[in-house]
């Protein structure tokens, strides 16, 4: 059901690669709610992608961007500018990878030149694209910014290897820029924790299916998907949030406020 809470509203989305990703959901609902966008993704995640499937759908259009490139990061803001008729209100930061994951490589047996470019794909890109959008006066007043991050960032999963370090540290320059970037420019910025949630990225760390199924018998609601994650993302874009910033907001059935669920005590005892 739609209810227009986007109308009139531009930005870009990153991330979004096949109909599995949040990022991809978010798309749909955000042209749903009647907001129009630039999608955008590095070009071998557009190679291995359907983001044109998405493009067409929507009406939008595909630019493709390293978001550790400035370079490329200028041309894509400057462009989504000119292609959506004014500056922006909202955009989404769906990007996340570790080559020591895809490696195989354990957290205490890291190559440090993988750790370093997973850091710089996964945590450093925001602060890029923030940067980017805060010098060149991209976003409009009360626009709103939002980064996908993960509960590993304050507790241990052990698979989860060094995206724990790189989430950590999204959601620190979140706090960080957003304070500069809601002072000088009225623009919020928010990272959303959520569930596990089965992307085509996420299903790339050891021991996955387990994450799922601790945290759904975990979680009160049980695991929030990859849909409730848009409809939050929507809302944070929305002018119902104004003056919602420099938070970390769990979308995870009430995972993060539980010690012990009677599912998880029950598996325990059997």
């Amino acid at each position: 059901m739609s209810h227009n809470l986007l109308k009139g509203k531009k930005g870009i989305i990153f991330g979004a690669l096949d109909h599995n990703s949040i990022a991809w959901k978010t798309a749909e609902r955000v042209h749903e709610e009647g907001g129009t966008f630039v999608l955008s993704n590095a070009p071998v995640a557009m190679r291995m992608g359907e983001i044109d499937k998405l493009a067409k759908k929507t009406g939008s259009k595909v630019i493709a961007a390293d978001a550790t490139s400035i370079e490329d990061l200028e041309h894509l803001i400057s462009e989504s500018i000119k292609i959506l008729g004014g500056k922006l209100d909202f955009v989404l930061h769906s990007i996340g990878m570790s080559i020591n994951v895809r490696k195989g490589r354990h957290y205490t047996d890291q190559k440090y030149d993988w750790t370093q470019k997973g850091t710089d794909v996964s945590a450093m890109s925001f602060h890029k694209v923030m940067q980017t959008l805060y010098k060149a006066d991209a976003m409009n007043e009360w626009g709103s910014i939002v980064a996908l991050t993960y509960m590993a960032a304050q507790r241990v999963f052990p698979d989860y290897n060094d995206m724990a370090d790189n989430k950590a540290f999204l959601e620190s320059i979140a706090r960080s820029f957003g304070y500069f970037f809601g002072k000088d420019k009225k623009v919020r910025v928010n990272t959303i924790s959520q569930s596990p949630t089965p992307t085509t990225a996420g299903s790339g760390v050891k021991g996955f299916d387990g994450f799922i199924t601790y945290a759904e018998r975990m979680s009160p609601l049980g695991n929030a998907t990859a849909l409730d994650c848009a409809n939050y993302t929507v809302t944070l874009f929305s002018d119902l949030t104004k003056r919602v910033t420099l938070q970390n907001l769990y979308n995870d059935g009430g995972f993060s406020n539980m010690g012990v669920s009677d599912s998880v005590m029950d598996s325990i005892t059997e």
